[in-house]
C-alpha cells in the first residue's frame, strides 16, 4: 500500500530488454536520487509514477533494479525510457496516511487537457475514461502518477470523466507533475474506497 506522498524524483538511467520479442518485458535501472533506501530489500515494492513495482536487485552507484512486464508497459506512461519518476517506498504500519490509501495497481490512461498557472498554484484538467467515472467526487481523492491529489471538480461527458484538481507550489516542485502539458498521458488510480462501496451497492 502507499499515500501518495511522494518521497523523492528518481531517474530511470538505463531500459534493458528481458528477451528477444515483441512481448519481452524489461528491466529498469533505477537512481533513488534522495529516496531513503535505508531497509529495501529484494523484493520489497517501491511505487514509480503511481504503479508498483518489485525491487529485483541493487547496483553500483546505489542503484535498484525492476522487472516490468509487457503488459504493464501496456498499461502505463513514463516506464518505458530513461526518465524521472515519481518514487514512494510502500507504506508500513504505524506511518503517518498523509494522502489516501493506495494500491499501486494503475486503473488506466488519462489525458491532461490542461496544466497551467492559476496565482501561486497549478490547475491540472485530466480526461478520465468514462467507466471510471463513477469512482470521483467533489473533494474526492485520485492519484495522478503516484500523487495523491484532491478532486475540485467532476463533469461527465461523452467522451470521459473531467475532472480539475488544483497543484500547490510544493506539489509542483517536488513531483514530476511540473513537466506535465496538455495532450499527455498520465496513469491514474480511483480510491479505494470508493470501488468497494460500488462492489458493494450493485452486487446487492
Amino acid at each position: 500500500m502507499f499515500t501518495g506522498i511522494v518521497a523523492a524524483i528518481g531517474r530511470i538511467v538505463r531500459v534493458q530488454p528481458l528477451g528477444p520479442g515483441p512481448d519481452a518485458g524489461v528491466r529498469l535501472v533505477v537512481d533513488p536520487a534522495d529516496l531513503d533506501m535505508s531497509g529495501v530489500r529484494i523484493g520489497d515494492s517501491i511505487a514509480m509514477q503511481g504503479a508498483c513495482m518489485t525491487v529485483t536487485g541493487f547496483e553500483a552507484g546505489g542503484h535498484f533494479t525492476v522487472d516490468v512486464s509487457r503488459e504493464s508497459l501496456r498499461l502505463t506512461v513514463g516506464l518505458a525510457e530513461p526518465a524521472e519518476v515519481n518514487l514512494e517506498k510502500a507504506l508500513s504500519l504505524g506511518d503517518a496516511l498523509g494522502g489516501h490509501l493506495l494500491t499501486g495497481h494503475v486503473d488506466g490512461l488519462a489525458r491532461v487537457l490542461e496544466f497551467a498557472p492559476v496565482g501561486e498554484s497549478h490547475r491540472l484538467v485530466v480526461r478520465i475514461p468514462r467507466e471510471f467515472g463513477m469512482y470521483l467526487a467533489y473533494k474526492g481523492s485520485v492519484a495522478i502518477n503516484g500523487v495523491s491529489l484532491t478532486v475540485n471538480s467532476v463533469a461527465d461527458g461523452a467522451d470521459g470523466t473531467d475532472i480539475s484538481m488544483n497543484l500547490i507550489p510544493h506539489t509542483v516542485a517536488v513531483t514530476t507533475l511540473r513537466r506535465l502539458q496538455a495532450g499527455n498521458d498520465v496513469n491514474f488510480e480511483v480510491d479505494l474506497i470508493a470501488r468497494y462501496v460500488q462492489r458493494m451497492v450493485t452486487a446487492r
